[in-house]
């Protein structure tokens, strides 16, 4: 089934067979999907959350397309490679996975109020850290079992978030992808650091139903990288590796997300879109590229809340 999945793909435009590797992706990220509310957990409680998504980044895609349409056509299997605008086109695949991949995306997640308007947790996204804390700006600071002063459905919470995931990045061994690989011999890591400033109304006193939430994402990524190839010439000389290169860029975006349930388990769709421009990459003897695009994050999440016992 898969290699008559890859045939029917292989037959189509350069796009749609970069759309399909892509899909297959299923490295880390850190993740972008924000399904906080405005109310931070109360003091003393834990919530324990799991959240699926999906990163499509329009950029990426586009660089990809005849990328990996050369890379198709069995560079990756020569014993030797010479240099030119496959190659070229190779690496500008490799990078644009490396800082926006689309690709499925998964974490799990562990939140603990540590004072009335402060809590903290980690995210495990499957090979990237993530570790974040959340400070409540508005909005009373009780549980529904508890509530605060004034809580009624509708009141506003607003509150700012920091975030920080940390990973090593690498392309999957899957086709195409691990084509590129054999090639390049890419080796990268990344930083990310996000903020949302989050503005909520509640279903019911303290969301004990829930809650409608929305407002603005700045993020920022630190990327280093090196190709460093073994088999690619120029004029019979082999092409020397690219040694580690930092680079570093902004994305600005907004969301919108509900949370649906009743007490101590919710339901969170959501969805994120962003904007960045990464920049300009150095390539491979002296080249370079540059990147600039839309990406759009949905994602399903679900929430296990657990109330404080000993209030």
């Amino acid at each position: 089934m898969n290699n008559l999945f890859l045939r029917f793909f292989f037959r189509r435009p350069a796009g749609l067979l970069a759309a399909a590797s892509l899909l297959l992706a299923t490295s880390c990220t850190a993740p972008r999907a924000i399904v906080a509310t405005g109310k931070v957990t109360p003091q003393g409680e834990f919530r324990v959350g799991y959240n699926a998504g999906f990163n499509v980044a329009t950029a990426p895609l586009s660089k990809a397309g005849s990328a990996l349409r050369d890379a198709a056509s069995a560079a990756a299997r020569k014993d030797t490679v010479g240099y030119g605008g496959a190659v070229t086109n190779l690496q500008a695949a490799a990078l644009a996975y490396i800082l926006d991949p689309v690709q499925a995306t998964s974490d799990l997640s562990i939140r603990y109020g540590i004072v009335p308007r402060i809590d903290a947790g980690y995210k495990y996204a499957f090979g990237s850290h993530v570790f974040d804390a959340q400070f409540q700006l508005l909005g009373p600071t009780g549980s529904p079992e508890n509530p605060g002063p004034g809580a009624t459905s509708g009141t506003t919470y607003a509150s700012i978030g920091l975030q920080f995931a940390t990973q090593r990045a690498k392309l999957p061994s899957l086709p195409f992808l691990s084509d590129i690989n054999s090639v390049l011999n890419l080796r990268a890591t990344r930083n990310d650091l996000l903020i949302p400033l989050i503005f909520s109304q509640s279903f019911g006193p303290e969301e004990q139903i829930g809650a409608i939430s929305y407002g603005v994402v700045y993020a920022h990524s630190w990327v280093n990288y090196g190709f460093a190839p073994n088999n690619v010439y120029l004029n019979r000389q082999v092409i020397p590796a690219l040694p580690n290169q930092s680079r570093d860029f902004s994305s600005y975006g907004g969301f919108l997300n509900l949370k649906l349930g009743y007490r101590y388990f919710y339901v969170i769709p959501a969805v994120s879109l962003f904007y960045q421009n990464y920049g300009e990459f150095a390539l491979l003897n002296g080249a370079s590229t540059s990147f600039s695009g839309v990406t759009v994050v949905p994602s399903l999440g679900f929430q296990l809340r657990l109330p404080n016992l000993f209030n």
